[in-house]
């Protein structure tokens, strides 16, 4: 099989894990940098590994899709996970245990006529790299988000109280990997990700779930627990690092080679 992964990192350890793994059982693993000249043009792979989510990586996967190559995860998935908007929208109408969310086109705006009465968390709608992410109780703060970000398109979500640690869910297909990391709203910050050795029941049939909803095969999925233990997702991701999870690498290789294999009626 002919394994290509979309990123300008091959170096990452997930992706570089994997490949070793792939190309010992000998098969060919090729990396497209989304950023080159036209790369869709080589010729197709039996399945591409999306861990790009630029514009570039996003429309290089549509045009592979649009030749009839399966990418992992798909342009369209990968996308909806970078929309909080949507993503909420999606998560709540199927009934997940979502955050609350209101969106507004720009934080000056909302901040103009904004009352707060409790503490209240602040993303930008559209996820990126060193996007804005904050708790915001208090006029002082909310003046300080607005002097630096005037013009941004937020996402408002009320802060539902909780033990100040983010449980990192993680899926490769089927399989479910767990870490606890301190939120980043945290005054000490994030932290080292701890070892999570026992989920709460029902927890990864939750984590599986998203998956379903949003056709995802690699993607993360944080979640906090509230003042009564119950879970609530207060993020999605396509295709995270899912760094030092032993077991990971093996499973993102076998489920390259299933959808390979898929592809082809195999």
């Amino acid at each position: 099989m002919r394994i290509s992964l979309i990123t300008d990192n091959p170096g990452h350890p997930l992706l570089s894990a994997a490949a070793g793994l792939l190309r010992a059982a000998g098969h060919g693993i090729e990396v497209l940098d989304p950023g080159a000249p036209d790369p869709a043009a080589a010729p197709p792979a039996d399945v591409y590994l999306l861990k790009a989510h630029t514009p570039q990586g996003l429309d290089l996967a549509r045009r592979l899709e649009r030749r009839g190559a399966p990418v992992v995860n798909s342009a369209a998935a990968t996308t909806l996970c970078q929309d909080r908007t949507l993503m909420a929208e999606l998560a709540v109408r199927v009934g997940l245990p979502f955050a609350g969310t209101r969106t507004f086109d720009a934080l000056a705006r909302w901040a103009d006529g904004a009352t707060l009465r409790a503490p209240v968390v602040v993303k930008s709608r559209h996820s990126r790299r060193e996007d804005l992410v904050a708790l915001v109780d208090g006029a002082a703060g909310l003046k300080e988000l607005v002097d630096a970000w005037p013009d941004e398109p937020v996402v408002v979500q009320d802060f539902a109280p909780n033990s100040g640690w983010d449980h990192k869910l993680w899926a490769i297909g089927d399989q479910v990997f767990a870490a606890l990391r301190r939120s980043e709203l945290s005054p000490e910050g994030r932290g080292p990700t701890l070892p999570l050795p026992r989920l709460p029941a029902g927890w990864a049939d939750l984590t599986r779930r998203v998956g379903e909803v949003f056709s995802l095969d690699v993607y993360g999925v944080d979640i906090i627990a509230t003042a009564d233990g119950s879970p609530l997702i207060v993020d999605v991701n396509a295709f995270p690092g899912i760094r030092e999870q032993p077991g990971a690498p093996e499973a993102l290789a076998e489920l390259a080679l299933r959808r390979a294999g898929r592809h082809h009626g195999e």
